[in-house]
């Protein structure tokens, strides 16, 4: 079995809770100087951005010690350095604190946070957030929520415990209750358990169902009740593909309030547009501390905005434009 290399620790501290960014030189290479190598090996960032940062010395070596911009070639040397960080419309709510002991936290996170850095969403995630606010830099994720879904998420507090939280959800010795608003259609029989095949290809957007394939999903269905037009839904899934519950809601003909992809994938919104969060909550995480053996059961105390005020979800106002001209003084 190849053994992996002992990897040093960061020399840099975070920032705004994300870690700096780690590279290991390769052992054998055409490069002359590790110069040369970034500018082969970062060539999204172009040649300027590598040398300013050399010569402001924001990359530095295993012992924080900064590169020298004509520092020769090292194989198999670790440096670091920390990624610019774009500018992110900042989501205007806070993260709420269900449970914080010295294994866990659990968080009750809102509508439009990304779970952990990935893609366009760096700083605006509940991991980064949450190793600022808390003060825990080695605060890790046991699992992920989607961006557009509210509600429970476990977080790790030692880095060395993460793989026995995270093994929970991947051997499904989690119990998950959501909550969802979509339309009330009384010739739905309700309750049922759906379970269909889903596949998610990588780049589109849109999970969809292959019919006759084995299945690989399946969600526990309930009305818990209706109003009007308007049901509440208790899903329960016994597995955990992607947009596993919107996939099967939207499959029963009850697509969720506020679902930018199913039935049809809408047109890109605005990223500093929060009006008409997608009607889904992660209300319950059940599980026994693998840690402690402590039994676990967690409740969102967020709420749908759909369901308590249809109106008020439904004629949100559109979000200033930024470059319309500001209003005359008073």
């Amino acid at each position: 079995m190849r053994r992996k290399p002992n990897v040093p620790p960061p020399p840099l501290p975070q920032r705004r809770g994300i870690d700096p960014r780690r590279l290991r030189l390769p052992q054998t290479g055409p490069w002359g100087s590790v110069r040369d190598y970034l500018v082969e090996r970062l060539s999204g960032a172009g040649a300027a951005v590598i040398d300013g940062m050399l010569d402001e010395g924001r990359i530095v070596g295993a012992d924080g010690v900064p590169v020298a911009p004509d520092a020769p070639f090292a194989p198999g040397a670790y440096i670091w350095f920390h990624r610019e960080l774009a500018d992110e419309p900042t989501v205007p709510y806070g993260i709420d604190i269900v449970h914080r002991d010295e294994h866990i936290v659990v968080a009750d996170k809102p509508h439009f946070l990304a779970t952990t850095p990935r893609g366009s969403h760096i700083t605006q995630t509940a991991l980064a957030r949450l190793r600022t606010e808390l003060g825990l830099p080695a605060l890790g994720a046991a699992h992920r929520l989607d961006r557009l879904t509210a509600g429970l998420v476990l977080f790790t507090v030692q880095p060395g415990e993460r793989g026995a939280y995270q093994r929970l959800f991947g051997e499904r010795q989690v119990y998950k209750e959501y909550e969802a608003v979509a339309a009330h259609d009384p010739s739905v029989p309700l309750p049922r358990t759906v379970r269909s095949h889903i596949q998610k290809d990588r780049g589109i957007i849109a999970a969809y169902e292959i019919p006759d394939a084995e299945p690989n999903s399946e969600s526990r269905v309930e009305l818990a009740e209706h109003k009007g037009a308007l049901g509440r839904y208790r899903l329960v899934p016994h597995t955990g593909r992607t947009h596993q519950l919107r996939v099967h809601m939207n499959t029963l003909g009850l697509p969720l309030l506020g679902d930018p992809v199913y039935p049809v994938v809408a047109d890109p919104v605005a990223p500093d547009d929060f009006r008409r969060p997608l009607q889904l909550l992660a209300r319950v995480l059940e599980f026994t501390d693998p840690v402690t053996g402590v039994a676990h059961r967690f409740v969102s105390g967020r709420e749908l905005a759909a369901w308590t005020s249809y109106e008020n979800w439904r004629d949100a106002p559109a979000p200033p434009d930024r470059d319309a001209p500001a209003p005359p003084a008073q």
